[in-house]
């Protein structure tokens, strides 16, 4: 027997196939000759086979073999650094991807490639605004520039003072002329546009007392304003008195109702004004003066808008404090009275009412 057939009886053997060998096989045998022909025809596939299992157990023998000391030495797998680059190198890189002549590339990109970046972004930004500009069109198309919408959730008015430079504080020295001369040039630019010669060229005098409706004119129209002069506020215009009694220890300060569009304050009667102590005795702020009356007249509503109420003058209620005790610090609250009139809000301590601090030194 051969070398080659004694290793493919061998495998055969260890597959569990049934060989014989040449001294005991009789060539005259139909099952030998069977299994002749058999290891004929197999031999190259089954070394093969075999062959491929030897590496891989050659391979995991490998595996489970001692490290050497070479493999031991850490230092060969480490990084190597990577050289660093002059100044020269680094500028060239630059030149070269801000314009690379060889590929006609522009930072990286072909003109076709730039091309196709700007008309994408072009026709992006187009449609954004296209779209934008759409949805202005329909909102400004849809509501009225003279009058809101929606105005059923509109809050009772609020109130505001003048003058108001440091917070609600007022506090000076009668005899220092420093320490209130800002309160009264602040009245005096508050009261300018009231002066009686800019009311008669503007608004028109008004003799009635009671709401004065124009709605039946065209929505676009100019409204007509009630006059409001500056003399009518007396002791408080600043006309007899420059200094609106801060040299004398007796200031004036001025109340103004909040303007809402279409509002008919007091449900036809006016709205009362009244001003007090919010803490402490009474008695400290002494007597008080109104100019020219307690009350915002009925004549001067409803306001239509700076549109078309181009001219209105908001009224002013001036408030003369005559015997406001030296030396110390009121709280003092002025309060709006009327009909639908909230002025005891704990949220809002603007609504209906304001709060200022007074202090009057000699």
């Amino acid at each position: 027997m051969g070398v080659t057939e004694r290793y493919v009886t061998g495998v055969l053997m260890g597959s569990g196939m049934r060989t014989t060998s040449p001294e005991n096989m009789e060539p005259s045998s139909t099952e030998g000759g069977a299994e002749e022909k058999l290891v004929r025809s197999l031999p190259h596939k089954v070394i093969l086979k075999h062959g491929q299992e030897l590496e891989e157990e050659q391979e995991e023998l490998a595996e489970h073999q001692p490290l050497e000391q070479e493999d031991l030495n850490f230092e060969r797998w480490k990084r190597r650094p990577i050289p660093k680059r002059t100044l020269h190198q680094k500028i060239d890189d630059l030149k070269t991807y801000l314009w690379n002549a060889e590929t006609n590339e522009f930072m990286g990109r072909s003109g076709k490639s730039w091309s196709l970046i700007l008309l994408f972004y072009a026709a992006l930004y187009l449609f954004l605004a296209a779209m934008f500009g759409g949805c202005l069109f329909c909102l400004m198309w849809s509501i009225s520039p003279y009058h809101p919408t929606f105005n059923d959730r509109v809050m009772p008015p609020g109130m505001t003072m003048a003058p108001h430079l440091e917070g609600h504080e007022i506090a000076f020295n009668a005899s220092d002329r420093k320490s209130w001369r800002k309160y009264a040039r602040s009245m005096e630019e508050y009261l300018r546009p009231y002066n009686d010669a800019a009311q008669q060229r503007k608004n028109i005098p008004c003799d009635k007392e009671t709401y004065f409706m124009q709605d039946d004119l065209d929505e676009a129209a100019e409204r007509k304003a009630c006059q409001f002069k500056r003399s009518w506020l007396g002791q408080c215009s600043g006309l007899q008195d420059a200094n609106f009694g801060y040299s004398q220890g007796m200031p004036c300060i001025l109340l103004r109702m909040n303007r809402i569009l279409g509002y008919l304050p007091g449900q036809g009667k006016p709205i009362n004004v009244t001003c007090g102590v919010k803490k402490g005795p009474p008695e400290v702020l002494g007597k008080m003066e109104f100019f020219p009356k307690s009350i915002f007249e009925n004549k001067y509503y409803p306001y239509y808008g700076k549109l078309r109420h181009v001219n209105y003058s908001s009224p002013v209620v001036a408030v003369r404090f005559t015997g406001v005790q030296q030396g110390a610090n009121i709280q003092v609250q002025c309060k709006l009275n009327g009909k639908g009139i909230i002025n005891d809000s704990p949220t809002d301590r603007y609504l209906g009412s304001v709060t200022f601090s007074l202090e009057v030194g000699a």
